[in-house]
């Protein structure tokens, strides 16, 4: 099993160039970072060439002060274009494979209609990268539109593009919705990227209710071998909890 360090949480407290430097020498094979539209790409793409990691992923903008994503806000398309469109143009400066667009806090069929022609928008700008969608918990993100992976699952299909896929959080999809190994049997077509992190506190994925010695047996009979994102929050320093690994 191979594992990205999701830099939005790890090495949080160093510069996005440093955190891709900490990461490689800890041993990891890939990052994924959450917003890095504050580094200048250049400097970011510097430090990839220099580990030799890939940038797996990174998230759309989240909007405003209080917002969570734009792509399934009513009337705020152009917007939720606008952070496509600089999430794309980040991803290819540091040649970045996935974009997380972010649906926002919103509900109802407006939303979901706003929801589509955005991915829509989003997939059609970039065949050439993987466009994905995530449900969050009502926990941690209450009101956020894309809450179960039977929802992502239906708006996939709707969308119709083979560049939509499913991000698999087993933290938020555990809290949500629990069978976790028969979810990923059954979404396997459709997972585009896995993270992980403990469930409930979303620490490192070494204790808690989920046995992910057992998550790494089932993703590798099912044929997984892209590396998995560490997306959890430390307790005290990231290299003191990487135990795990």
């Amino acid at each position: 099993m191979r594992f990205s360090a999701n830099l939005g949480f790890l090495w949080s407290e160093l510069a996005l160039p440093d955190a891709i430097r900490a990461a490689a020498a800890a041993g990891f094979d890939a990052v994924e970072c959450h917003w890095p539209y504050g580094v200048p790409a250049k400097d970011v793409a510097a430090a990839l060439h220099q580990t030799g990691l890939p940038m797996l992923g990174l998230n759309t903008a989240r909007g405003r002060t209080g917002e969570n994503g734009l792509s399934a806000l009513p009337g705020r398309g152009d917007d939720a274009r606008a952070a496509v469109d600089q999430a794309l143009a980040y991803a290819q400066a540091t040649d970045t494979g996935a974009v997380h667009v972010m649906a926002g806090f919103a509900s109802g069929d407006a939303a979901h209609a706003a929801f589509v022609e955005t991915l829509r928008y989003a997939c059609a700008a970039a065949p050439d990268r993987t466009i994905l969608i995530e449900p969050l918990n009502h926990y941690d993100a209450p009101g956020y539109f894309l809450k179960t992976t039977a929802q992502a699952e239906a708006i996939i299909a709707e969308v119709g593009a083979p560049n939509l896929k499913l991000m698999f959080d087993c933290y938020h999809v555990q809290l949500m919705e629990g069978d976790m190994t028969r979810r990923l049997e059954r979404l396997m077509p459709v997972i585009g990227h896995v993270q992980v992190a403990s469930v409930p506190d979303r620490g490192a994925p070494d204790h808690g209710e989920l046995n992910y010695p057992y998550v790494w047996e089932v993703l590798e009979r099912l044929g997984w071998d892209a590396p998995v994102g560490a997306e959890y929050k430390p307790n005290g320093d990231t290299e003191a909890t990487l135990g795990w690994m």
